[in-house]
């Protein structure tokens, strides 16, 4: 009987609550003060949507935010984060009935951190700004997301160019909202892409400059532009510039838009519009041109939207997320309404294992 009440005594279970107790905290302050959590020495940061893709993070933004480090890797390589910065791109135009095909929206900007992710695209084009990314340290970085531009104002006037996008930007780089595409009284908006030019506008060559304002290397291509003594007046418009090629002439190859870049998907994810030829996700495509006698022009891969064929009623948007150009509209009988561009994204990346 004296020997179970010394094993049960209260000093003694108490005793053995404490060496328990005191083990399992100090094993949770060495393992937390050896960097048992995080043992490549990455940087932590938050915003946006993370994902995972191999050995990197990746935080997506769709609309505006913060990139926030909260705490930098020791170890100064870690530091170092590449990104995507995608415009939005520029809108379509409207025109009142008996008026022409509408020249397609140019796509947004596109800047890539590193040469080292080669674009995969029509025709093979690497892009990238010759650095390996930027250094970031502890503190909040503002995303801007770039909206696409509109469809061409109603007011004041019922012929209206599209709107061109809005810029995004983060980490201290820019990229420029794509132009919009023209309607028969004027040419088509300069920006990250040009906006293509609309069929009976005679004003020079009617098309949208690109790369505005320029960096190198460009971010973006003109729209397409006037071809010369073309018939009839109304034939397909300009597409609008990608990030690859320019938007096709207005008449030649039924205003065909620019076509985008691509990346394979264990670089940046899932972001961006995949091609299903060959599965790699594509941004910044210019918008298709509008046609009221031929067929339309198709948008660039990268979200550019499609021109619209004879007949009233919108063109096709360029994709959410993508910075695609609009499509061009087209009129007869009713009146021509374009297609809206599509809203730009940024992506950082950066190793945490």
């Amino acid at each position: 009987m004296r020997d179970i009440k010394n094993k049960l005594t209260s000093g003694k279970n108490t005793s053995n609550i404490q060496t328990r107790k005191g083990k399992s905290f100090g094993y949770q302050v060495l393992g937390f003060g050896a960097g048992g959590g995080i043992p490549f020495c990455s940087l932590i940061a938050t915003g946006g949507t993370i994902t995972e893709s191999g050995d990197f993070k990746l935080h997506t933004f769709t609309g505006p935010g913060t990139f926030t480090v909260c705490s930098a890797s020791s170890v100064s390589d870690n530091n170092v984060v590449d990104y995507i910065i995608v415009g939005g791109g520029g809108g379509g135009a409207r025109t009142p009935p008996g008026g022409v095909g509408l020249g397609g929206g140019g796509a947004g900007g596109f800047r890539l951190s590193s040469s080292t992710y080669a674009i995969a695209c029509t025709p093979a084009q690497p892009r990238g700004n010759g650095v390996s990314g930027v250094t970031v340290s502890a503190q909040g970085y503002t995303i801007v997301v770039g909206a696409g531009g509109n469809n061409g104002a109603p007011s004041p006037s019922p012929s209206t160019r599209g709107g061109s996008g809005a810029l995004s930007s983060g980490l201290g780089i820019a990229s420029a909202g794509g132009g919009g595409g023209a309607n028969d009284g004027g040419g088509g908006g300069p920006g990250g892409s040009g906006g293509g030019n609309a069929n009976g506008y005679s004003g020079g060559n009617g098309y949208g400059t690109g790369n505005v304002p320029p960096v190198s290397p460009p971010q973006g291509m003109p729209g397409g532009a006037q071809l010369n003594n073309q018939s009839p007046a109304w034939a397909a418009s300009g597409g609008g510039g990608g990030l690859a090629a320019g938007g096709a002439q207005c008449g030649q190859n039924a205003g065909v838009g620019g076509v985008g870049g691509g990346l394979p998907s264990t670089v940046f994810g899932t972001s961006g519009v995949v091609h299903p030829s060959d599965g790699l996700y594509y941004f910044a495509g210019g918008g298709g041109g509008g046609s009221r006698a031929n067929t339309a022009g198709t948008g660039g891969l990268g979200g550019g939207g499609n021109g619209f064929n004879p007949g009233p009623g919108p063109a096709n948007n360029g994709t959410a997320n993508s910075g695609g150009g609009a499509g061009g509209g087209a009129s007869s009988p009713g009146p021509g309404i374009s297609g809206t561009g599509g809203s730009g994204v940024v992506i950082v990346r950066y190793k945490f294992q």
